[in-house]
C-alpha cells in the first residue's frame, strides 16, 4: 500500500513537473514568437521585393538632360529580347581607347556628365555610358539578366558606330564599371573578352554585398541576383585597373582587395585614401587612366 501510495506521488509530481514544462514553453514561445514573426517578415520582404532593392532606377524625365561643353551624342539600340534602350555617347577623333561604360545601380545617365566629361575630354576616349533597361530612356524592368544582356547590346552599338568589325569588338573595346557596373563589365569581359578591364569601387557578389549589409539575415540561402564577378573574373586574362576608396561606406574596401587577388595579371590596384563610394575619383587618376590606355596592345 505505501509503494503503490509512493508511486501515485511520483507520478503526481511527473504531472506537476511537465505541466510546468509546458507552461515555461509557453511563456518562452510569446515572449519569442513576435520577434520571429518580423523576422521571417522581413526575410519574405526582401525577397519579394529582391530587385526594387539592388537597383534604383530614375525614370526619363528625371535628371538633366542637356549636356554643354563637348560633343555628345544619343544612342538608342535594343537588346536581344527587343528592349529598347538608350545612352550618351562621346565620340573623338582618333580615340586614345573605345570605352563601354557601366554605371552603378542609381539614378541614370544624367548623373553621369561629369564622369563623361572627364573621360571624353581629360582622357581622351571615345565613350558610351548607356542606362540598363527600366532606368533613364529605356524601355523595361532591371533585372540581373536584363543588365547584363543590355551590356552586351550596348557594345555591339559602340562597335557600329566606332566602325569596329563585329568579330573584333571584344579585343577592340575597353570594358569599364562602377559598382554594380563593374559586375556587368567583369560578365562581359570575362565571357567574350575585353581589350582591358577598368573597375571602380565594385564588389565579389551580391550576396556578399547581402551579408555585409545585413549580417543578422541568411542572405546567401535566399538572394536570388548573383552578379558574381569573383567566380567570373578568373576567366578573363587581358589587362586589369581597379581602384577603390579606403573610405568607402558602401561597397568595402575589402571586398574590392578580394576581387583584386582573384584576378589574373597583369593588374594594378590603386588605393585612394579617405574616398567614399559616391565621391569622385580624383582628377589625377584620368591622367593615370590615360597612361594605363597608351600601355595596351594594339
Amino acid at each position: 500500500m505505501k509503494q503503490g501510495q509512493t508511486g501515485q506521488t511520483a507520478d503526481g509530481d511527473g504531472a506537476r513537473e511537465t505541466g510546468g514544462g509546458n507552461r515555461w514553453l509557453a511563456v518562452a514561445w510569446r515572449i519569442v514568437r513576435i520577434p520571429l514573426i518580423a523576422y521571417l517578415l522581413v526575410m519574405v520582404v526582401l525577397m519579394f521585393f529582391e530587385e526594387s532593392i539592388i537597383f534604383h532606377p530614375l525614370k526619363y524625365p528625371e535628371g538633366v538632360w542637356k549636356v554643354g561643353g563637348f560633343e555628345v551624342e544619343d544612342a538608342y539600340f535594343q537588346a536581344a529580347d527587343g528592349t529598347k534602350l538608350h545612352g550618351w555617347y562621346a565620340p573623338r577623333e582618333n580615340p586614345r581607347a573605345v570605352v563601354l561604360y557601366c554605371h552603378g545601380n542609381a539614378g541614370n545617365v544624367t548623373n553621369r556628365t561629369e564622369i563623361l566629361r572627364r573621360l571624353s575630354q581629360r582622357t581622351g576616349v571615345s565613350v558610351l555610358i548607356f542606362d540598363y533597361r527600366g532606368y533613364g530612356r529605356s524601355e523595361g524592368k532591371p533585372s540581373e539578366a536584363g543588365v547584363l544582356a543590355d551590356a552586351r547590346a550596348a557594345r555591339a552599338w559602340l562597335a557600329q558606330r566606332e566602325g569596329i568589325p563585329k568579330d573584333e569588338e571584344a579585343e577592340k573595346i575597353v570594358m569599364m564599371g562602377r559598382s554594380l557596373g563593374g559586375a556587368v563589365a567583369v560578365d562581359l569581359a570575362a565571357a567574350d573578352g575585353a581589350r582591358a578591364l577598368v573597375l571602380e569601387s565594385t564588389f565579389t557578389s551580391i550576396p556578399d554585398m547581402g551579408t555585409h549589409i545585413y549580417p543578422w539575415l541568411p542572405v546567401r540561402m535566399f538572394v536570388r541576383t548573383r552578379l558574381d564577378s569573383l567566380s567570373k573574373i578568373g576567366s578573363y586574362e587581358g589587362p586589369l585597373l581597379q581602384s577603390h576608396g579606403d573610405g568607402d561606406s558602401i561597397v568595402p574596401f575589402q571586398l574590392g582587395e578580394k576581387l583584386f587577388q582573384a584576378a589574373n595579371e597583369p593588374k594594378e590596384f590603386i588605393p585612394f585614401k579617405g574616398l567614399d563610394h559616391n565621391d569622385y575619383q580624383p582628377i589625377e587618376y584620368y591622367d593615370k587612366l590615360s597612361e594605363f590606355f597608351d600601355q595596351l596592345p594594339d
